[in-house]
């Protein structure tokens, strides 16, 4: 057994007010499932099925007829679901009854007079009001005076045109004799007479169409003996009086109508010019309404808005509508103008440069605005990047002089390479620094941190826009329907060797950058002036640099997983081997610099095991080179081992060897220490110079050690 329906309820209709034949429309729910099941529709109590339309469910369209309620709820009746209920309410307006002669902003129909005598042969004018007798009947005075009927009906009157009319005494001083058979008969006559009034106009032709055939023939008449007189033409004859006569009444009847007349026109002209602003009230009131949403950031409301008044008013010919429709595109473009200014600010978040772009295609701006921000993020991240080299070379940033080979920089430096960042797309590649970081770091590493924050921080929305712009998804169900979407994905791929050009600037200016802090005789000698101006900046150590190929290896690492093909990374690959085989030879160079001072360190205060500090300070040293080494030896996924490249190996063995000569050296030199500890100092070096001590030392930093 089937469920019934629930009963129809009415929640909305527009107008909610009006006169009597006022097109409405109803909403609501249950409103019945087709014509048929519609079997009752009243609003404010007056039966309204007879102009009713069934929309759908939720929508019926009628008029609403005169009711007698003044206010009153929408009651849906349907088969299925029964008596309905109503949430709104319509008022009904009634319009003013106007007098004649009273003033009005809108046309009052005239009264219709015609003849009210017994004789209705002949016609009268619409002057003439006062019938001699409209009860019908033969008049019988009667004999009562009118001082004694005056103080029987004191304040009143027996004439019917007066306002204090009463009809007792109309009846005791015209009819004191008629019987009640001839008082029927008046009675009936007045019925006809009020039935005649409803018949209009042609009532009082009817009446006097004898009269009309009269003024013919005697016209006629006229006509004919002019012409057998042949008098027609004289001045002065009775045709020109006639004539005169004519003219002087024409104009007599226009001077006394000409002001009825102008103001019915004038209140037509301002009832049409209110029904159009009321009907095109949304058209009219939208420039207005445009600028205030606009004022708010309600853009998907202007656009909505402007959709619709596009559809109904774009190709309208009516010159009023064509005035107000050029001032609704003047705002637009304004708008547009705004949205593609917003647009193009950096910085921006992506939400809200896929919100611009989405705005500006559903206003169908011309140009294609999600390149022309693609474009302008592209020089806005290569501005960034120029400009933290320029803020570095400039000494904005505070940097310190020469690092103090004995102090406890290096070691910092080493701590910090035990941390690793947790490194996010956009986030930063920098590890929680004390408070005096930055006055004990060299300014090419902060450069070299901060750069890469820079390309970290902006380079994965500017691929999360462009694969966007490729897939389509920047545009609303709006630039769907309208081809947008298939527009853009044409465009981009017309336009992915420039983006491939944009990604490999950016890689190769972040690569020359560093390469002017770092690697300047890298660089051509043009290019020195843009990316250089390092010299006067303190000389990096083997240990700062291997915070630097942290860093630049953490930046790659990050690029790759924004699925950046490889060969745009390619030029990062080849810096980092470029830093790694820097950084082992400055490394070794200082281990032979650090070697070269030992001597004038030693205070030969001789230990328990009568050896002094030489040996174990020279085990520091390789140590801490060991240490330094191990960052630009280590083999990342992609990546070479630097001791395999033959130019790197020999350098790389010279520089060991040179660090155990100037080590025995500097033993050589001494003249007074103990042969205990020359022959302790002596195997040690031998021992490490040798060469399966290297090739252990390489083996110790292979990927399967």
């Amino acid at each position: 057994m089937s469920r019934a329906r629930q009963p129809p309820l009415v929640t909305g209709i527009s107008p909610k007010e009006g006169a009597a034949w006022t097109k409405v429309t109803i909403r609501g729910e249950n409103l019945g499932t087709g014509p048929a099941d519609l079997i009752g529709l009243s609003i404010c109590g007056h039966n309204c099925l007879l102009t009713a339309e069934w929309m759908s469910a939720s929508k019926i369209v009628c008029r609403v007829g005169p009711a007698k309620d003044d206010k009153g709820e929408i009651i849906v009746t349907t088969k299925s679901g029964g008596l309905g209920t109503s949430t709104v309410s319509f008022k009904l307006l009634r319009p003013e009854r106007i007098g004649i002669l009273d003033q009005s902003a809108v046309w009052v129909d005239e009264m219709n007079y015609y003849d009210m005598r017994t004789d209705r042969n002949k016609g009268i004018s619409p002057l003439s009001l006062r019938p001699s007798n409209p009860l019908g009947i033969d008049i019988d005075k009667g004999k009562i005076p009118q001082s004694d009927m005056e103080l029987t009906f004191p304040g009143m009157s027996g004439d019917f045109t007066s306002e204090n009319f009463s009809a007792t005494w109309y009846l005791i001083e015209n009819h004191a004799g008629s019987s009640f058979e001839q008082l029927k008969i008046a009675a009936s006559n007045l019925k006809k007479q009020a039935t005649k009034k409803n018949e209009g106009s042609l009532a009082y032709v009817k009446g006097g169409l004898s009269t009309f055939f009269e003024a013919q023939d005697a016209l006629a008449a006229i006509h004919q003996r002019l012409e057998s007189d042949g008098t027609e033409r004289v001045e002065g004859s009775m045709t020109q009086r006639l004539e005169n006569i004519l003219n002087r009444a024409s104009d007599t009847a226009d001077t006394l109508f000409q002001e009825v007349l102008g103001r019915k026109d004038k209140a037509d002209s301002t009832r049409n010019a209110l029904n159009v602003l009321q009907r095109f009230k949304f058209l009219f009131n939208l420039p207005l309404n445009i600028e205030r949403n606009i004022q708010k950031g309600d853009y998907d409301v202007v656009i909505n808005d402007y959709e619709k008044a596009k559809s109904l008013f774009g190709n309208t010919e009516v010159p009023v509508f064509k005035k107000v429709y050029a001032e609704v595109e003047t705002r637009i473009g304004a708008l547009r103008s705004l949205l593609l200014e917003k647009l193009l600010q950096t910085p921006s978040t992506l939400h809200d440069q896929k919100r611009y772009i989405r705005y500006l295609s559903d206003l169908h701006a011309p140009g294609d605005p999600a390149w022309q921000c693609i474009y302008a993020q592209h020089k806005w991240i290569l501005q960034l990047m120029q400009n933290c080299r320029e803020e570095f070379i400039s000494g904005q940033r505070v940097g310190v002089g020469a690092l103090d080979l004995e102090g406890d920089t290096r070691l910092l430096a080493l701590g910090r390479l035990s941390h690793t960042a947790s490194l996010k797309r956009g986030g930063s590649l920098r590890t929680p620094r004390p408070s005096t970081w930055r006055f004990e770091t060299p300014q090419q590493v902060q450069f070299v941190e901060k750069l890469s924050d820079v390309v970290i921080g902006q380079l994965p929305n500017f691929w999360k826009l462009w694969i966007s712009y490729v897939n389509g998804s920047l545009f609303s169900e709006t630039g769907e329907k309208s081809g947008q979407v298939e527009k853009s994905k044409k465009n981009a791929r017309q336009r992915q060797n420039d983006f491939k050009k944009m990604i490999e600037e950016i890689t190769n200016r972040l690569v020359k950058l560093i390469r002017g802090a770092l690697l300047p005789t890298t660089l051509p000698q043009g290019e020195l002036n843009l990316f250089g101006g390092w010299e006067n900046k303190t000389e990096l150590t083997g240990a700062w640099l291997t915070q630097i190929i942290h860093t630049v290896r953490a930046c790659h690492d990050a690029l790759s997983s924004m699925e950046i093909p490889n060969d745009l990374l390619q030029v990062i690959h080849d810096l980092l081997l470029e830093l790694r085989v820097h950084c082992l030879m400055v490394t070794l160079l200082h281990t032979t610099e650090d070697v070269k001072r030992l001597a004038e360190k030693e205070d030969w205060v001789v230990d328990n095991e009568g050896i002094t500090a030489l040996p174990s300070q020279f085990e520091q040293c390789m140590v801490q080179m060991l240490q330094s080494l191990k960052e630009p030896l280590e083999i990342k996924s992609g990546e070479i081992n630097v001791l395999q490249l033959d130019q790197v190996q020999d350098q790389a063995a010279e520089l060991i060897v040179s660090i155990m000569k100037v080590f025995i050296n500097c033993l050589e030199q001494l003249s007074t220490k103990t042969d205990r500890d020359i022959d302790t100092s002596h195997n040690m070096a031998m021992d490490l110079s040798s060469p399966d001590r290297f090739t252990g030392i390489q083996e110790g930093f292979s990927p399967t050690s």
